[in-house]
C-alpha cells in the first residue's frame, strides 16, 4: 500500500504535471494569492510520520521538507503567519480515532515531535486531536488575530488531516491555497484523489514555487 512516489528528483515535473491535470476550470474566477492576507498551515510534520522504523512511516514525507522550508522561509520575510500542527491524542479526546487506529499517537509519545529539519519555532506550534486542525484548537483565534484570509495548506497525510482540515478552511470563508509538492501521503492515488476532488470545489491547488512566483 506505502510508496515512495516523491523522489528528490521527480518531484517538481510530477507536481506541475498534476497541477495541470487537475487544475480547476474555476481558477479565474478566484482570488489570486495575497501573501499580505495569507498564513501558512503544515500539518503533523512529525516523526512519528517521518521516520522509517514508524508504523505510520510516509515514505514520501521527506522529500517535501525542502519544499516546506522555502516556504516557511519566505512567509517570515513577507511577515506572515507560519504555523504547525502537532497532533497529540488522549483516551478521554480520541473520539473516534481510538476506534480505528491501531493505537494513539499520545502527546508524550517518543515520536510525537516535529521532524528536526522543519525550521519552525515552539510559538509556531498549534495542538490538535482531529484529522481538522480547527477542532477545538487555537488555529482559528490565530488566524483571526494576523487579519488572515487565504490559508496555505502543507505536510501529511494529504488524503486525512490536509484534506479535512482543507475544506474545513473552506467552509469557514478562507481562501485555500493547496501545495501539490508540499503535501505527501501514503501512495500516489491518496495523494491525487484528494487533488482531483479539492480541486472541483474547495481549493486552488498550486506548486510551492508556483506560488511564491519561482516558477510553475
Amino acid at each position: 500500500m506505502k510508496e515512495r512516489y516523491f523522489q528528490p528528483d521527480t518531484i517538481e515535473p510530477l507536481s506541475g504535471h498534476w497541477l495541470e491535470l487537475f487544475a480547476s476550470p474555476r481558477k479565474n474566477r478566484l482570488q489570486p494569492f495575497r501573501m499580505e492576507k495569507a498564513a501558512l498551515l503544515l500539518l503533523d510534520m512529525q516523526e512519528y510520520f517521518l521516520d522509517p522504523e514508524s508504523h505510520a512511516y510516509v515514505p514520501s514525507g521527506e522529500v517535501i521538507l525542502p519544499n516546506l522550508n522555502r516556504a516557511i522561509r519566505t512567509f517570515r520575510q513577507a511577515k506572515r503567519p507560519v504555523l504547525a500542527t502537532r497532533h497529540a491524542n488522549s483516551k478521554k479526546n480520541a473520539g473516534r480515532m481510538d476506534s480505528w487506529w491501531s493505537e494513539l499517537l499520545t502527546e508524550d509519545h517518543p515520536l510525537g515531535i516535529l521532524h528536526p529539519d522543519l525550521e519552525i519555532e515552539p510559538e509556531d506550534i498549534i495542538w490538535k486531536t482531529q484529522y481538522d486542525a480547527f477542532y477545538q484548537s487555537e488555529l482559528e483565534k490565530q488566524l483571526s488575530r494576523a487579519d488572515v484570509e487565504q490559508l496555505v495548506i502543507g505536510g501529511v497525510l494529504t488524503h486525512l488531516c490536509c484534506e479535512t482540515t482543507a475544506r474545513s478552511a473552506f467552509v469557514r470563508g478562507y481562501e485555500v491555497f493547496f501545495l501539490i509538492d508540499g503535501t505527501a501521503t501514503y501512495s500516489e492515488t491518496y495523494h491525487t484523489s484528494t487533488l482531483r476532488n479539492l480541486a472541483h470545489g474547495f481549493a486552488v491547488l498550486t506548486t510551492v514555487m508556483g506560488l511564491l512566483g519561482e516558477g510553475t
